[in-house]
């Protein structure tokens, strides 16, 4: 019951309240431990347009191919969770801002790399990112506005074209 309770149905990740529980969690002990905190919010680009094209099967399995790669690609003590519908939301612990934007040009590769199967089709993915980290200026920093940033990078990385990832510099939580 608690694996359901936290843990998306459809991906198998961390669902919505799960993951902001853990991120209010990881903002509290960074603050307290005194070491950064990274996150990523990650969009499938053009979505809407596989599921119009493809169909919502199609649709629900490039959401997990996207899933599981997301969650491959992080260390077992950072966190990946579905923020939204085709939105994923992850959490380094203790990686700074110079680590941060190689990690989310490694992640942004790594979706894009290699076609999606799903069904029948092969389908070329990508995604665009926001990224940010808290770090000493941001202590006080409630979550709530450290999402607002990631989320403003991400429109960012859609606006200047997608498949891109922009991080979040020079603006406090």
């Amino acid at each position: 019951m608690r694996h359901k309770a936290t843990h998306d149905a459809l991906t198998g990740i961390w669902n919505r309240a799960a993951i902001l529980a853990f991120a209010a969690n990881e903002v509290r002990r960074s603050r307290r431990g005194e070491s950064p905190l990274s996150m990523l919010l990650c969009d499938v680009d053009h979505f809407k347009v596989i599921n119009d094209t493809y169909g919502h099967v199609t649709g629900d399995l490039v959401l997990q191919e996207v899933a599981a790669r997301l969650r491959s690609s992080v260390r077992g003590y950072d966190a990946v969770g579905r923020y939204g519908g085709e939105e994923f939301l992850i959490l380094f612990k203790d990686c700074t801002e110079s680590a941060l934007e190689s990690r989310a040009e490694d992640i942004r590769r790594w979706i894009s790399a290699t076609p999606i199967k799903a069904g029948e089709h092969q389908l070329s993915v990508t995604i665009s990112i926001g990224a940010c980290t808290c770090d000493d200026s941001d202590r006080t920093t409630a979550i709530e506005k450290i999402l607002a940033r990631v989320d403003a990078a991400l429109y960012q990385a859609k606006h200047e074209g997608r498949n891109r990832a922009v991080l979040a510099v020079g603006v406090t939580c």
